[in-house]
């Protein structure tokens, strides 16, 4: 294969857009797109602080490496990373080690919460006493409010999360299959603030998963590409096979995914507006009703899975 823009070798196709790459031209057309998302995201945003969600694996590798370039000029803007240990043996060590690793090279503050101390107990425990439930639904949505946490006690504006196209493409096509337009709505990147939520973006929304750990490759980050040992029994997997396959027979259904997600968000603010969410009666989380789904989850694990002092 031959570059379609200088006809050097290529270390890249991209059927999407009928195209190879080189590798220079491959690393420029990943940075332009990013950072064409934090002008789109985050327009006009010159001081402040923007949080970036860094869990040490490749996609939030590169998310942080590129908040890094596009902010790390601005002495107006403080960037700080925040890692979430939910207590999974075997894996989030070695994830942790890669973020600090990162972290350091850049000269990035790095937080690290832990659900332990959080929540009062850890996903592999709460695994062990729901043995029926699917351990990344709970896993999820603790780690998103121990993100929306730290990052709001940080003090920032905006938190960057590490969602690439192949992973914002499952989860629209996820809550279309379910008819779930609220929480289709309310995914990130974030159109406005939402009282007690951080806004979110996804600077890396048109880069396929594949093209991230390229890149990652390329510039020399370090990340680990280890899989979650709770990841097997994702309902994620099927919608991750179904957007593959349509893919690989009609190049560009992610980006139409990402379409059908703005087209159908437009039309739901014009008509609704934003729909602030309500407040957790247990813990004044963001909430969609009385209790927020981090605390129905809590309330869900048998009481002798819960270390004493927890919650």
């Amino acid at each position: 294969m031959r570059c379609s823009a200088c006809d050097t070798p290529a270390i890249v196709d991209q059927p999407y857009r009928a195209a190879h790459a080189c590798a220079p031209h491959f690393l420029r057309s990943v940075e332009e797109r990013v950072r064409a998302e934090f002008h789109r995201q985050l327009p006009r945003f010159g001081r402040g602080t923007v949080a970036v969600a860094l869990s040490g694996g490749k996609d939030s590798a590169v998310a942080l490496f590129e908040a890094h370039r596009y902010f790390g000029r601005r002495p107006t803007v403080r960037l700080v990373a925040v890692s979430v240990d939910e207590g999974i043996a075997g894996y989030r060590a070695a994830t942790l080690r890669a973020a600090a690793d990162l972290a350091q090279r850049l000269g990035v503050e790095h937080l690290v919460v832990r659900a332990e101390s959080e929540l009062g107990t850890t996903t592999d425990e709460a695994a062990a006493g729901m043995p029926a439930a699917i351990p990344c639904s709970f896993c999820g949505v603790w780690r998103r409010r121990l993100l929306n946490r730290a990052a709001r006690d940080a003090g920032a504006d905006a938190l960057v999360l590490g969602f690439n196209l192949d992973d914002l493409a499952q989860t629209v096509l996820m809550n279309l299959v379910r008819g779930d337009l609220d929480r289709l709505v309310r995914m990130a990147p974030h159109r406005s603030r939402q009282p007690g939520l951080v806004r979110r973006i996804a600077p890396l929304a048109l880069v396929p998963e594949r093209e991230v750990y390229l890149y990652a490759r390329l510039r020399g980050l370090p990340f680990d590409h280890a899989e979650c040992p709770h990841a097997g029994r994702a309902s994620r997997n099927l919608f991750r096979e179904v957007v593959w396959r349509l893919e690989e027979e009609l190049p560009g259904t992610r980006q139409s995914l990402l379409r059908t997600h703005d087209r159908l968000v437009d039309r739901w603010l014009a008509a609704d507006g934003a729909g602030a969410p309500n407040t957790c009666r247990a813990c004044g989380e963001p909430s969609a009703g009385e209790l927020c789904r981090a605390c129905e989850y809590l309330r869900s694990i048998p009481a002798s899975s819960v270390p004493a002092g927890g919650t």
